[in-house]
């Protein structure tokens, strides 16, 4: 045997470059799309077949089935897909991955084009420090893709001579010989070398270099190919562990879904097996079968397998469609919801970095949107507190409580999460200025809760010092913590919202008729204070709260302006109203 450590590390690296390869081709590839990558995913209607396209294009542009569906798991989990959506998605990412085995048979075997990859690289590398954007995602594909093939190329040098090394080849033909457990066997290895790569494509592209080389039948690579589909669906899985019931869904789903298209595809293998080498034979033109080990076949053979992927992937998609609801129910039998509705933490993050920027961005605007929930609930306990007096004080307290330490990590949390985003090269103007509103605006939501959780000090302070107000104090608290709650409700709408869609109008008007009530029940104050109707402890309790409650009317005005993505650059006052300019 000639093979030595040496060059078993030479194989090792060159497997390296090539995923190092398809790594920078397919962040090139997403970043000239863009912000359009969410539009995608996030355009999907509940029409399955519509989204079996989606997860293809989406596939297409990112060259990784690995990425579209950690990304389909993501966007479930930040609420931007549902479960159902979602299955279509997958479904279309498994045909989407089958292109990545055409490139590599149709270029990798077929043609020369090591040379062609290393002028690619030599034409766009200049381009890699414009200061285009755009010009420079494009260039930063291009030269991936130049690198994949330099890779390929490396790896096709580095596996084994099987003349020189015919212990190795009769090491594989020992697990080779026995018929259809032989297959079964080669599923596991294709999974397990999926595992191992992290990436299905660059299994696929080791399992097409076996077979050129001589070493695996087209059975066994084929075999190891439907292997190879159930490696992927891990990945997901694993992104899943620290998401959501229905991020945990998708994961499950996609799969059960490989899973039983293995199994029926296992039953009929023989016979599709026989019928690709029948296409292959009249496409080609060839007489040689591809069942032929000899080196003739080889090249043909390769394209028999990428035909078999696609092939498999396809009819999966067709066979299970009308069954994806039956497959939905059982999902959601085996991974129940057991979410409570008291759960204030972090519901949308958690996934981990996204690859495309804007998709993480969309990601932390729903948390954004769950943050301000949470403040619109903690609202409501703070009313409950004020007004309700067969109420639990002791139960409303440890509530409030419960929520403005849940605002303090949702800000921590999501601000960690904003940075990581912001560190992200290459970000667009656009996203950079998106962040930092949205850290402002975390940074006033949580004010906002931490001045609540002083009213209901205040309001359990009354209650210990046997403060009490007149009815008039009383309903002057009642109507400001109404225009209050008004405001809060906007704001939580604003949340959701693109920065177009938010009107700046509306948010001063409500702003304004806080500041009005404010003035206004400031000298009814000082009216009842001169006149004795109560004490002056309950008056200055009076006055402290209702200042609060006017400095998070300011909060939240401050955070509808970031969600505008327009900050009031200067103030009037017309006529006692607050204006923008």
């Amino acid at each position: 045997m000639s093979y030595s450590l040496f060059d078993f590390l030479q194989l090792i690296g060159s497997l390296g470059i090539f995923i190092f390869g398809m790594k920078i081709f397919s962040e090139g590839l997403q970043k000239i799309a863009g912000h359009r990558l969410k539009g995608i995913l996030s355009g999907m209607t509940r029409n399955r077949a519509v989204g079996v396209l989606t997860g293809f294009g989406t596939t297409a542009i990112t060259q990784s089935s690995t990425t579209t569906t950690v990304m389909a798991v993501s966007f479930v989990n930040a609420g931007l897909l549902t479960f159902m959506q979602s299955t279509g998605v997958i479904m279309g990412a498994n045909i989407g991955t089958t292109i990545t085995a055409w490139m590599v048979s149709l270029f990798g075997f077929k043609f020369q084009i090591t040379p062609i990859a290393v002028a690619v690289i030599g034409v766009f590398f200049a381009f890699l420090f414009s200061n285009n954007s755009r010009l420079r995602n494009i260039a930063e594909a291009m030269v991936g893709f130049g690198i994949l093939f330099i890779g390929l190329d490396f790896i096709k040098g580095a596996v084994p001579d099987i003349n020189s090394n015919p212990a190795m080849l009769a090491f594989l033909d020992g697990f080779s010989e026995y018929g259809y457990f032989s297959l079964m066997l080669f599923v596991v290895v294709g999974a397990v070398l999926t595992l191992l790569t992290q990436s299905s494509s660059a299994a696929t592209t080791i399992t097409l270099v076996m077979l050129f080389e001589g070493w695996i039948s087209f059975p066994i690579a084929a075999a190891m190919i439907l292997g190879e589909n159930i490696g992927t669906t891990v990945t997901a899985n694993i992104a899943a562990l620290v998401g959501n019931v229905h991020a945990k869904r998708a994961a499950r789903f996609h799969f059960l879904f490989n899973i039983v298209g293995v199994i029926w595809m296992m039953i009929v293998i023989y016979p599709v097996l026989h019928t690709i080498d029948w296409v292959i034979q009249a496409a080609t033109g060839s007489a040689v079968s591809v069942f032929d080990p000899s080196a003739g076949a080889r090249a043909n053979a390769t394209l028999a397998v990428s035909l078999f992927h696609t092939t498999f992937n396809v009819l999966n998609v067709v066979l299970l469609f009308a069954f994806v609801p039956y497959l939905i129910r059982f999902v959601e039998y085996i991974q129940p919801d057991r979410g409570s509705p008291e759960d204030f933490h972090l519901r949308y993050i958690g996934m981990g970095m996204m690859t495309s920027p804007g998709i993480a961005i969309a990601q932390a605007q729903k948390e954004i949107q769950h943050f301000a929930g949470v403040v619109e609930s903690m609202h409501g306990s703070v009313h409950e507190l004020l007004f309700d007096p067969d109420a639990s004080r002791t139960k409303l307290m440890e509530r409030i409580q419960k929520q403005e330490e849940a605002t303090d990590q949702l800000e921590i949390e999501i601000s960690d999460y904003l940075v990581r985003i912001s560190e992200h090269t290459n970000l667009e103007h656009w996203m950079t200025e998106r962040i930092r509103y949205m850290q402002t605006m975390i940074n006033d939501m949580e004010r906002i809760a931490d001045i609540y959780y002083q009213v209901s000090k205040l309001a359990e302070r009354m209650k210990e010092t046997d403060s009490v107000w007149p009815e008039d104090a009383m309903s002057e608290m009642k109507e400001m913590m109404g225009a209050l709650q008004e405001a809060i409700k906007a704001m939580h709408l604003n949340t959701a919202r693109e920065p177009d869609q938010v009107s700046l109008k509306e948010s001063i008007r409500l702003e304004d008729a806080i500041d009005k009530l404010r003035d206004d029940y400031r000298s009814t104050h000082y009216t009842r204070l001169e006149n004795g109707v109560y004490t002056p402890r309950s008056g200055v309790i009076f006055i402290d709260m209702l200042n609060r409650l006017e400095r998070i009317g300011d909060h939240v005005l401050n955070v509808n302006e970031s969600a505008s993505g327009r900050r009031l650059r200067s103030m009037r006052l017309d006529g006692g109203k607050t204006t923008a300019s």
